[in-house]
């Protein structure tokens, strides 16, 4: 479902990180990092990174 870039974006999102940390914590562009949270809350059908967070918690997708 998600790539394994969008993954690690995800894992580090659920953590509360802000785009701007993720993108270094990863050694990427944080325009990057919107494209890969924007990619992720579509493929959740869900409009916020909250409610992608709550979706990957209450799915399984992330273990916190």
């Amino acid at each position: 479902m998600l790539s394994p870039k969008e993954s690690e974006v995800l894992n580090y999102l659920v953590k509360g990180m802000c785009n701007k940390a993720i993108a270094e914590k990863l050694c990427i562009e944080i325009d990057t990092v919107k494209a890969h949270v924007t990619s992720i809350m579509k493929k959740f059908g869900v409009t916020n990174r909250t409610e992608a967070a709550y979706f990957a918690i209450k799915n399984k997708i992330v273990i916190i």
